[in-house]
């Protein structure tokens, strides 16, 4: 079979319309706050049927947004998964949080309920000012119970959604977008390249309070307002940043939103074909059981490995695959184990130490066709077939 130059894990979906539609945005009086970046918000709110939703140039940036806007102090305490990109440690550790990092699900890499629960009540914490989930491939676990948590603990729930824009939850015969708000307070989104739709680089932040939308809006430009009278008069409420988004990137990812359906129905079909080729090797290769009451944003192919009856480990598998120039990823490794943070000790996380040891994001994105996606599969069941063989022999 043909062998494919470089099929990664994740990638961005470009057409004739997108690039048309970022040269129209040049040619606009307005490069920044413009005309373009108020149509997008205003599509992005109808399709998450949010009170308001604001874009920023980053998903990173709509984190420290959101952060901003709730005020968080100097050692608040602040509880977010110890699997995760890195960017929501960063932004709490610079804004000098007291950061809570909790275990997760050995197949989904989310943190639960219970496992904040164990963390309240192993540490005393008495207060804490936020919470923030992260959806880990685009999967939305226990949305609802997070919010009764949030509830009972009077703290901001914060979600990051990185992972799932365009992912669902049923509640009482009805379906929510992740980004409404229905159960949580803020949710940021990320629109980098290999997310469901881009901007090149940029970030969402939604919510349903004006308190906090109106607060976002300033800090996204300096914390500065201008008068409605004088436009050469401004002034500063906040202190803020210039995590503005230009309108050459509204102008892709509006475009970009316009197919949204269509590529979330594309990683869906991909996502099962993989399962519906690998069922026969459930030995080997297993696929996290997420909620049925859940609609995937299928933007990672999340799969685990297991080495009980396969020799060697996650790198290994890794360079195999690499030699046929198919790369896959890790997603993500534990925050603890970055820079050495040995005081949060590994003990106490052995669903992230399981989940690390065997999860794999395997290659999903809306331009890998059928023969990329039969000649990643064929790689894999080839290499699967070697440990299957040997143990049907023993």
């Amino acid at each position: 079979m043909k062998k494919f130059y470089k099929i990664d894990y994740g990638k961005q979906n470009i057409i004739s319309s997108d690039v048309g539609a970022v040269s129209s945005s040049l040619k606009h009086q307005n490069l920044t706050n413009g005309q373009i970046i108020k149509k997008l918000e205003s599509k992005l709110k109808k399709y998450f049927s949010v009170k308001d939703a604001i874009v920023c140039s980053s998903g990173t940036a709509a984190i420290h947004l959101a952060l901003m806007s709730i005020d968080l102090k100097k050692n608040d305490v602040v509880i977010m998964p110890a699997i995760n990109f890195i960017s929501s440690y960063n932004v709490c550790k610079l804004m000098g949080a007291k950061i809570i990092l909790a275990d997760v699900d050995k197949f989904t890499g989310q943190i639960t309920p219970s496992s904040i629960e164990k963390i309240l009540k192993k540490k005393k914490l008495k207060k804490i000012k936020a919470i923030i989930t992260m959806y880990m491939g685009g999967f939305p676990e226990n949305v609802r119970d997070f919010f009764k948590l949030k509830k009972k603990l009077n703290c901001y729930l914060i979600e990051d959604s990185c992972h799932a824009f365009g992912a669902e939850i049923k509640h009482s015969s009805k379906s929510y977008k992740i980004g409404s708000c229905k159960f949580s307070d803020i949710s940021t989104f990320s629109m980098h390249p290999v997310k469901t739709i881009t901007s090149g680089e940029g970030g969402i932040v939604t919510a349903n309070n004006k308190n906090l939308t109106k607060k976002i809006r300033l800090l996204r430009s300096h914390g500065l307002y201008r008068s409605e009278k004088y436009y050469w008069k401004y002034y500063s409420r906040y202190e803020g940043l210039n995590y503005r988004l230009s309108e050459i990137n509204c102008a892709l990812a509006l475009n970009q939103l316009y197919r949204i359906n269509k590529f979330i129905k594309t990683r869906k079909r991909i996502f099962r074909i993989y399962k519906r080729k690998l069922s026969k090797y459930n030995d080997y290769i297993q696929f996290p059981p997420y909620n049925n009451q859940i609609s995937s944003s299928y933007h990672l192919n999340i799969v685990h490995l297991n080495f009980n009856n396969i020799k060697g480990n996650k790198d290994n598998f890794i360079k195999y695959l690499n030699k046929h120039n198919i790369y896959p990823q890790y997603h993500y490794t534990p925050i603890y184990r970055l820079k050495n943070m040995k005081r949060f000790g590994i003990q106490n996380y052995s669903g992230c130490e399981k989940y690390f040891n065997s999860a794999i994001s395997l290659p999903i994105y809306v331009n890998l066709n059928d023969k990329m996606l039969s000649f990643v599969i064929k790689k894999i069941i080839n290499y699967l077939d070697k440990f299957k063989k040997n143990n049907v022999q023993k």
